[in-house]
Parts: structure tokens; C-alpha cells; sequence
């Protein structure tokens, strides 16, 4: 995979010219202009919005089935969040599109209504978008995050609410902190996750090549751009395509590599 990405992708980059490919603010094949750095930001603005949403509720879910859940309701619950995990994406991508588009269309319109935004948008944009990526990530953060609280010493939160600590500070101040390193592990699965899935982005983001101007603007994510036009794509153009997958594969190394630096910091 390395070799035909790279065998493919660079030289297209050197065609183009790096600097015009990477900060090119223009995507129009039809007049040689292939510019991504739009998709770039799209990328980057709905990754961001997915973690913003999925971390908070991912973690406090698997404190409360970790600490917190009877266990009456406690194997549904699991079998529900790993369920989560088996639903194709287009499905999350039908159920953006029927149910949260239109409750972001309404919401945008009333804060118009409101003087509070300049574009209230269709519905489709980065909001919806990190909405449904932050759903889509929640069971691999559940996962992960419950795995490591649960490998935590039962003797740390013992300690710590027999020194006087609540059940909840002993809890978020001793139980996660000792489960870091799986927490850490799976908020990066769940980047990793959302910088990568296509067919639920391209339903509910608009798809438009533009720099996005607010949380109500279409964007389009470099693995949509791939996605839209490799169909038809030939010569120069589908190079450029072969090209904005390298630029994806070197954010996942980045976001790895980043990982790996944390957890060697942590184990020194």
C-alpha cells in the first residue's frame, strides 16, 4: 500500500508543485488546478468537532458502566455500545441525513433569526458532520477507556476513598489518571476513525472544495475528495486523487507517531 500510494502520489506532487498542491485554495480538475487546502482544513474542522462531541461522552459512558452500572443493565448496555461498532457507516450517514440534518437546518435558521450567525447553511456542514462522526467514534472510546478503568487496581480507588475522597474525585482523580494510557489509546482510534470515514462524511458534509466560514458551511474532507471524482478520474487527475491519499496516510503517521512519543514519555 506505502509503495503504490507513494509510487503514485509524489511525482504527481511534483508536477503540480507542493506548495500549489498542499496551499492551493482552488479544486478544479477541468482547468488543472488542484489545490487541497481546503480539504485539508474540512478534514481537520470535522476531526476536531468529532472529538469535541465523542471524547467527553465516550469517556463519562464508560465511567458510568465501569463504576456506576447494575448490573441488570449492564450487558445490554455493552451489547448496545459494540453494536455501535457494527453498523456500516452508510447507515449513520441515512440517519444524518433524515434526522440531524434538518434539526442543524432548523437550529442555523432560528440563530440567523436571532442575529447570532451571517449563514445559517442547508443542514449540511461541519456541525452535522462532527455530530455524526462523534457518534461513530463513541464505542471504540467506550471500548478502550472502559478496558483500561477496569484494569486499574481495585486498590487505588479503595485507597482513595478510605483517605476521604468522594466516590466521583476518587474516581476522576485517581482511576483515570492510572488508565491513561488506554484512554489516550482510544481517543487516537477514534481520530483515526473520524479522519478516515468517507461514505457517512460525503452524505451529510455538502461536499463543497471552499475553505468553510463557519460551523453551518458545506465542506468537503480529503477522503471525499477521493471518493467523488476517482470514478472517472484519468491522468493528471486521478495522480492528484492517488496524491491527496498520501497527504491522509501521512496525517494517520503523524497522529501515531504523536501517540507513540506520549506513551514512551509515559513509561519513562
Amino acid at each position: 500500500i506505502c509503495i503504490f500510494l507513494f509510487a503514485n502520489g509524489i511525482p504527481a506532487m511534483g508536477k503540480i508543485g507542493l506548495g500549489k498542491f498542499l496551499g492551493g485554495q482552488v479544486w478544479k480538475p477541468g482547468n488543472d488546478k488542484y489545490g487541497i487546502f481546503p480539504m485539508i482544513i474540512g478534514s481537520i474542522y470535522v476531526t476536531a468537532g468529532a472529538i469535541i462531541f465523542g471524547v467527553p461522552i465516550g469517556i463519562l459512558t464508560s465511567v458510568f458502566m465501569a463504576m456506576y452500572c447494575p448490573k441488570k443493565i449492564y450487558r445490554p448496555l455493552k451489547a448496545a455500545t459494540e453494536l455501535l461498532a457494527g453498523i456500516p457507516s452508510v447507515v449513520y450517514g441515512f440517519f444524518g441525513m433524515v434526522i440531524v440534518v434538518p434539526i442543524i437546518r432548523d437550529f442555523g435558521r432560528t440563530l440567523k433569526m436571532m442575529g447570532l450567525v451571517e449563514k445559517s447553511g442547508d443542514g449540511k456542514g461541519i456541525l452535522t458532520t462532527s455530530i455524526v462522526l462523534g457518534m461513530m467514534i463513541l464505542p471504540t472510546i467506550i471500548g478502550t477507556t472502559e478496558s483500561a478503568m477496569r484494569a486499574v487496581p481495585p486498590q487505588y480507588y479503595e485507597g482513595s476513598l478510605a483517605l476521604g475522597a468522594t466516590q466521583e474525585r476518587s474516581i476522576f482523580k485517581v482511576v483515570i489518571p492510572a488508565a491513561k494510557s488506554g484512554v489516550i489509546t482510544g481517543i487516537v482510534l477514534g481520530i483515526g476513525r473520524a479522519i478516515g470515514e468517507t461514505m457517512a462524511v460525503v452524505m451529510v458534509a455538502g461536499n463543497q472544495a471552499i475553505i468553510p466560514d463557519g460551523m453551518f458551511s458545506g465542506v468537503r474532507t480529503l477522503t471525499s475528495n477521493i471518493v467523488l471524482e476517482m470514478g472517472y478520474a484519468t491522468d493528471l487527475h486521478r495522480e492528484a486523487l492517488i496524491a491527496t491519499a498520501v497527504v491522509l496516510f501521512v496525517f494517520i503517521l503523524m497522529i501515531n507517531l504523536c501517540f507513540a512519543v506520549l506513551k514512551s514519555k509515559e513509561e519513562h
